[in-house]
């Protein structure tokens, strides 16, 4: 062991004060957990720690001035005495960790820590678990946006607010409202070292819509007409997420042709457009027998010339 004021690299005649101010310019620098993995800094702090011990002690500095005890607190007693050793500083071996090293009196360890990490060194403190529950929500409510009240496990209600445009599986967290941490009275309060709660996390489920899909920001509907509307056009009312609009329907229109209502989709937010309703007709012919149109198609003879599937490539 080297002389402890050189590895303090302080005076022998060093007050008590700029002894600890040394130790602790050094200890803050060497420390190992500052310098994970490094062997030779491990070994330099513990020696440090050791020296401090002996030096940083008012009374084994004077015997180690005196040489009534060596570098590693070991006594130089009298020819014939035992060797005493001062475990509390130099009982460790050479492998050990330097946790196993006293910081000396008068002297806080949790004034390194205080440095080191910029707080009062305190226990690890673990907060409450988190908690999981649904919440079953409608297709246009989670579409446009809704408020929503959730029971949670203890019989508590919560309000929650669904932005316009939630998704399907998307899950809400609720600061403070899920489980108390170790010792902590109530929800959402700080428990035992000021631990915090865990959350509450809500997973949305959105019910599927008896006519509309979603995908992305859009809503896809299949819109039924008559041969009527198909043939001569009309203005046909079509449902909405926002309610009912008219939709014209071109002369013409075939079936699975798809016309767009601009702006009738899903709420983007953060200023962006809302999607679009993509309506997608579906031709259908009357459900009882129609005599006069039967007798029509019979004498249209423009419907011989013509042959859909040869045009989509199935002839």
């Amino acid at each position: 062991m080297m002389d402890p004021y050189k590895v303090l690299r302080v005076a022998k005649s060093a007050s008590a004060g700029d002894i600890k101010a040394a130790y602790r310019k050094l200890a803050k620098k060497l420390h190992p957990d500052l310098n994970p993995g490094d062997a030779d800094i491990e070994r330099r702090f513990k020696e440090v720690s050791q020296a401090y011990g002996i030096v940083g002690d008012s009374e084994k500095r004077k015997r180690f001035d005196r040489g009534e005890i060596n570098a590693s607190g070991q006594e130089t007693a009298p020819a014939g005495a035992g060797p005493g050793f001062y475990r509390r500083y130099a009982g460790s071996n050479e492998g050990a960790k330097y946790s196993r090293f006293e910081f000396g009196p008068e002297f806080d360890a949790q004034d390194i820590f205080s440095d080191l990490f910029g707080q009062r060194a305190r226990r690890p403190v673990r907060r409450g678990a988190d908690v999981s529950y649904a919440v079953k929500v409608d297709f246009v409510e989670a579409a446009l946006g809704a408020k929503k009240r959730v029971q949670l496990a203890d019989g508590k209600t919560l309000d929650i607010t669904l932005k316009p445009g939630t998704e399907d599986g998307q899950t809400l967290r609720l600061k403070g409202q899920g489980q108390a941490a170790q010792g902590q009275a109530s929800q959402g309060k700080a428990g035992r070292n000021e631990a915090p709660a865990g959350d509450a996390l809500i997973r949305v489920r959105v019910s599927p819509h008896r006519f509309f899909v979603r995908q992305g920001c859009d809503i896809h509907l299949e819109l039924p007409i008559t041969l009527k509307e198909a043939v001569l056009g009309a203005s046909v009312p079509v449902p909405t997420i926002h309610g009912k609009v008219a939709l014209k329907v071109p002369a013409g229109a075939n079936s699975g042709q798809t016309l767009r209502l601009r702006g009738k989709g899903v709420p983007a937010g953060a200023g962006k457009p809302a999607g679009d309703q993509l309506v997608k007709l579906t031709l259908v012919l009357p459900e009882k027998p129609d005599t006069a149109l039967k007798d029509f198609v019979e004498g249209w003879d423009g419907a011989d010339e013509q042959d859909p599937r040869r045009k989509a490539g199935l002839d």
